[in-house]
């Protein structure tokens, strides 16, 4: 915060928690209309493409949302042609981030891939916005369970927007079914949280829905949300 711009905006950020907590029952769509509203084109989604349920409730209220999908270049083919599926059913104003060449020395599941592959490009692609919309959940992982639905990003100085943090496992399989979205080809295989095909795998049964990510890396996270 080291600007007197950003702590400007700080300060006037200061009702973010109680806004927040006023959005705690609020349906995820108007979380998502009043982010739209307030930050017009300087707000951006960041989708894993794991699943396209943020890509869908965004885009229904404005369709042309820059929406950024970070290429690792370790993803599952899959992944990538799921991207495309989903960039052309919906039309999408899609930016592609990749790593820089500095990321070479870096392969997924060595120390700094997860800097250099996926919180660097993120950087890179907020850089000069003042918003950023994410499909994290609490259910997802034990160090989301406090995730708040809008709160400043204090790391990158402008606001995060998280519309469906309270959102269950149920509810989202609600969705997707209810708006007949497509999903994922690895999630039949077993594949219940998808990252880079390195360090990924099918989760077994009774196994937390994470526990196929970051194998051999022991972290449970990759950077762009702590």
């Amino acid at each position: 915060m080291g600007n007197v711009a950003e702590r400007s905006k700080l300060e006037n950020m200061t009702d973010l928690s109680d806004l927040s907590a006023e959005f705690e029952t609020a349906p995820a769509s108007e979380v998502v209309r009043w982010a739209v509203d307030r930050f017009g084109r300087s707000i951006t989604v960041a989708c894993s493409f794991e699943d396209c349920l943020i890509v869908h409730l965004v885009t229904r209220v404005a369709p042309d949302i820059e929406v950024v999908f970070l290429d690792t270049g370790a993803h599952f083919s899959e992944t990538l042609e799921y991207v495309e599926k989903v960039k052309a059913r919906y039309d999408l104003n899609l930016r592609v981030e990749r790593p820089g060449p500095e990321a070479a020395d870096w392969p997924c599941g060595s120390a700094r891939c997860c800097e250099l592959r996926k919180v660097v490009p993120l950087a890179r692609a907020l850089r000069g916005k003042d918003a950023w919309i994410t499909g994290l959940k609490r259910v997802d992982a034990s160090t989301r369970v406090d995730a708040p639905i809008v709160s400043w990003d204090e790391a990158r100085g402008i606001v995060k927007v998280n519309p469906i943090a309270t959102w269950t496992e149920l509810d989202v399989a609600g969705y997707i079914a209810d708006h007949d979205l497509p999903t994922h080809p690895l999630m039949s295989q077993g594949y219940l949280s998808i990252g880079c095909a390195p360090t990924t795998r099918p989760v077994g049964p009774g196994e937390d829905r994470r526990a196929g990510r970051f194998i051999g890396m022991g972290t449970t996270e990759c950077g762009l949300h702590v």
